[in-house]
């Protein structure tokens, strides 16, 4: 018997300025942790405002996460410490593992036409990998599947399994699922998720029914975060809607967590600042 996960909470992305200056939405961050362990924070910038994004965020550093950069529309620069630079393009994911600490920065040039939309996750790592090495796997829109459902549903597979393919982010110590899906006009969408494991999706347009009680058409912008179970059930009626759909194993640690590095310890946290103060921060080969 499959138990389907009702709405634990509904949440309104936030206009937050961050970086440079740069305008975008916050659909979760400081505030909503632990709720969504392992996740640490969700942005969705996007503008047809140049002026919006183009300050960019020049070079800072991470430690102890995760940064996954999802690009719709638009480019964005990025180089780091480690030599790597590059763009990323729309369709593209970059999934960086920051490990014991990287310097990068990230610039969004837009589309010719002004349009930059894209989302950043940031995933949290548990003690025991926070000082792994730093790595990324950098994704082309083309290694990353779309899978056609009978029900004309249409699903981006970034990361987990779907009718026995795999998505092209493997090898991630929290085991995610990283989904963006299409479901049609009057459609249900079904889809087996980890019982125990954190669930939440994120309506990037359109409107849906996000669990079976169809008490409410949630649109744009919302977080919707998942109570327990093993499925979740979507539904349209005559819009259809797209949605990332993101599910991870809960690591149920401390977080002590200040800018841009995310460690279990207060301790921790000052001594990673004062390493990159004294230069002495990266750890990298």
């Amino acid at each position: 018997m499959h138990s389907a996960r009702t709405i634990k909470k509904i949440l309104k992305s936030v206009p937050t300025i961050e970086g440079a200056g740069v305008h975008l939405k916050r659909a979760f961050g400081y505030h909503q942790v632990p709720q969504l362990d392992p996740f640490l924070l969700l942005d969705d910038f996007h503008s047809a405002h140049p002026a919006d994004y183009l300050r960019g965020f020049p070079w800072h550093p991470h430690r102890g996460i995760e940064t996954i950069t999802y690009i719709l529309q638009g480019r964005v620069e990025h180089g780091d410490s480690l030599g790597n630079k590059g763009v990323i393009s729309s369709g593209d994911v970059q999934w960086m593992t920051a490990g014991s600490g990287i310097i990068h920065q990230e610039m969004p040039k837009g589309r010719e036409d002004g349009l930059m939309w894209g989302f950043q996750l940031w995933a949290n790592l548990p003690a025991s990998d926070k000082m792994m090495e730093p790595r990324y796997q950098d994704i082309k829109r083309e290694q990353i599947p779309e899978i056609r459902l009978d029900t004309g549903v249409k699903i981006k597979l970034i990361c987990g399994n779907v009718n026995n393919v795999r998505g092209p982010v493997q090898d991630i110590v929290i085991d995610p699922e990283y989904l963006d899906v299409m479901v049609p006009s009057e459609t249900e969408f079904t889809h087996h998720v980890q019982a125990g494991y954190t669930v939440f999706a994120y309506v990037i347009k359109g409107e849906a029914y996000f669990d079976l009680k169809k008490e409410r058409h949630i649109g744009a912008e919302s977080l919707i975060i998942f109570e327990d179970g093993d499925e979740v059930k979507i539904s349209t009626e005559e819009e259809g809607a797209r949605f990332l759909l993101i599910s991870g194993r809960p690591l149920r640690e401390p977080v002590a967590w200040r800018g841009p590095i995310v460690m279990n310890t207060q301790e921790e946290l000052n001594i990673a600042f004062e390493e990159y103060e004294r230069g002495t921060f990266l750890k990298h080969r």
